[in-house]
């Protein structure tokens, strides 16, 4: 399986200045981060109740005076519609639980722009349904919508076309890999790819990752040059929309619909002399840009010699435009090439370029340079521009791996945080059968990447390069990703690339494991002291896992088997039979348990030893009971002792 490797624009190139300001949050639950500040609203002490649990994900839940003191809320200024103006400036998201015409009647004065009101979501006051409202694409309403009824546990409704139509919509598709909107009649191509009419798509910068999702009967046209790309017979004729990906800054008549995104791929090379004002820096940009047809929404950042790190006027420039500043040594800029060099420059700073060689240094591997240095002179200074496009654009985003663990593998033993995980994702990585699981879970325009079996490493290399260049990754395991999971390997390989444990952040959602699955299958197991051994030795020495096996025999431990037996490894199984056999009564009870929780379950009781001839495989988990485990009916029990027998006389008898 071909696949691009992507990586941040991070100190590995060079010595890199981040100028601008982050704010950090605290907060319970992470994937809330993007909607802070929330106000949660509530009118009556039933809704605010039903609301509540939005606090412990950061959410402020205000009411009114009169129903003070409520736990964890705060009492809104009088009177109402003054407040919530005041609020809608303030705040990224609201939810309310209230009646939804009462909701439209507060926030119809408030409402400008879809691409800037924010995401609103009504819950009613039993929290049985969430209804997103409005700022459902540019606001990421709709995920909001599926987070909120995640976390309350109601069922989203979601009622724009793209939604229905399975299809992400043109307004939010290149929201994940930063890009920036420009202008166009977006109302209009949103509303031709909800109909389904074609869309016209040129694009010449940007990952093309959007479009590997994309359904069957999507409405897109891919144009490759100027040439007309062909159209469906029951398109010719009639008026395509258009949606532009490029650097390139257009006007379009009102009445076309057309619309342009623009990826951050430019990088800006820029040498100066000493002291250059950043208004000379703005005007030389202004007009670079201009003449060349290119607009400043494509930006990813600016590049320069590290002798130029503490210019004052560089430095403002960056900062007022929040834009990152990546500085290199001299020695680094010598060994790009470039076609205009120069030897006066050389002898003053000690590389023959400083413009071009740091914008191609900074674009990366496969970068075009666009404008070669140009050099403006003006008041206090003169500043030299080059412009570098580069291959994968500058997301400008902290990227995050969220482990998932998705536990047997159905739908309804999903837990709500693992759900909402998923669904807040830009991508998922994982192994096909397990992303086949979760299909229904699946959101509009996420990019899946499904592997196969034994490619664990593989996965975890492409899911933490993904959030290294931005993007929030969701590796899917079964069960719990942190017990024989995905999630040890991908925290194994962010060590070996010397992670500093901050970036990307790394969230950890655990599932139902296996053994929690079997036990479940066949009655209280588990309710003494327990442990799990795989019998897998493939990166396991066999005498580390027989050592394992005595010590859990001998100490009485009930014990779950993973992967007890494949078609060309059975010894490892019937080792440990015989290992059991030496410290156990041969009437053991032994539950075994063949894809617990999932369709083609199966449930096989049996002694120890009955044991080594019962149908066993890689997909079973096979629990041993200890002395004190027996078989009730068709219920495998282990008592803990609540009733003055089958434990230990040093147990406490606790929950």
């Amino acid at each position: 399986m071909q696949r691009a490797t992507y990586c941040r624009r991070s100190p590995r190139k060079g010595h890199n200045l981040e100028v601008g300001i982050r704010s950090v949050c605290a907060v319970s639950d992470p994937l809330f981060v993007p909607y802070l500040p929330l106000s949660a609203i509530a009118l009556t002490p039933s809704a605010a109740r039903t609301l509540q649990p939005l606090v412990a994900a950061g959410a402020t839940l205000w009411v009114p005076p009169a129903l003070m003191p409520l736990p964890d809320a705060r009492p809104y200024e009088e009177p109402f519609g003054a407040w919530l103006a005041a609020q809608w400036l303030q705040q990224r998201a609201f939810v309310f639980a209230m009646a939804t015409g009462a909701v439209v009647r507060a926030i119809a004065p408030l409402l400008s722009n879809k691409s800037s009101d924010p995401p609103v979501v009504v819950v009613d006051r039993a929290g049985q349904f969430a209804l997103g409202l409005c700022g459902s694409h540019a606001g990421g309403g709709n995920r909001l919508t599926r987070l909120v009824a995640n976390y309350l546990g109601a069922v989203p409704v979601l009622t724009d076309a793209a939604a229905d139509a399975d299809l992400p919509s043109v307004d939010v598709l290149g929201v994940p890999f930063g890009w920036h909107r420009g202008n166009g009649n977006w109302t209009a191509v949103s509303a031709a790819g909800a109909r389904s009419e074609p869309i016209r798509v040129w694009q010449s910068a940007g990952s093309h990752l959007w479009r590997e999702q994309l359904p069957d009967d999507h409405p897109f046209v891919f144009a490759t040059d100027a040439a007309t790309a062909p159209l469906a017979p029951e398109a010719a004729g009639k008026p395509i929309a258009e949606l532009w990906i490029d650097a390139v800054e257009r006007e379009f008549p009102p009445e076309t619909a057309a619309v342009q995104w623009h990826p951050r791929v430019l990088w800006i090379g820029i040498g100066c002399e000493r002291g250059t004002p950043q208004a000379l820096l703005e005007s030389a940009l202004a007009r670079v840009l201009a003449e060349r047809g290119l607009t400043a929404e494509a930006i990813a950042g600016v590049a320069t010699l590290d002798l130029k790190a503490d210019e004052p006027g560089l430095r403002s420039f960056c900062r007022d435009r929040d834009l990152p500043l990546q500085v290199f040594a001299p020695e680094v800029l010598q060994a790009v090439p470039v076609p205009n060099p120069s030897e006066v420059v050389a002898e003053a700073v000690g590389t023959p370029s400083v413009a071009e060689a740091a914008a191609l240094q900074a674009a990366g591997d496969g970068a075009e340079l666009l404008v070669p240095k140009q050099i403006e002179r003006g008041e206090g200074g003169a500043a030299t521009i080059a412009i570098a496009q580069a291959v994968y654009e500058f997301t400008g985003r902290s990227g995050r791996l969220y482990l998932v663990g998705i536990g047997p593998g159905a739908t309804a033993q999903v837990t709500p945080a693992a759900r909402a995980a998923l669904q807040q994702a830009d991508v998922l990585v994982g192994y096909a059968r397990y992303l086949d699981c979760v299909a229904p879970l699946r959101r509009p325009g996420q990019i899946v990447e499904p592997y196969p079996i034994g490619a664990e490493l593989e996965r975890a290399r492409r899911a933490i390069a993904l959030a290294e260049w931005g993007l929030t990754v969701a590796v899917v395991s079964s069960g719990d990703a942190g017990i024989y999971g995905i999630g040890g390997v991908v925290m194994e390989e962010l060590r070996q690339l010397g992670w500093d444990g901050r970036e990307p952040a790394v969230e950890i959602f655990p599932g139902i494991t296996a053994l929690q699955s079997a036990a479940a299958r066949v009655g209280t197991p588990l309710m003494h002291d327990f442990c799990a051994i795989s019998l897998s030795d493939l990166l396991t020495p066999w005498s580390a896992i027989a050592a394992r096996l005595e010590a859990a025999a001998s100490a009485d431990f009930v014990t779950a088997l993973y992967n007890p037996q494949s078609r060309d490894r059975k010894r490892p199984f019937a080792a440990a039979c015989e290992i059991f056999m030496r410290y156990r009564d041969p009437e053991t009870p032994v539950a075994i348990v063949r894809n617990a929780l999932r369709k083609d379950e199966r449930v096989y009781r049996t002694q120890l030893d009955r044991l080594e001839d019962a149908p066993v495989d890689m997909v079973c988990t096979v629990i041993i009971g200890n002395r004190s485990t027996q078989f009730y009916g068709d219920w495998m029990l282990t008592p803990r002792g609540y009733l003055g027998f089958g434990a230990d006389e040093n147990t406490p008898a606790d929950d």
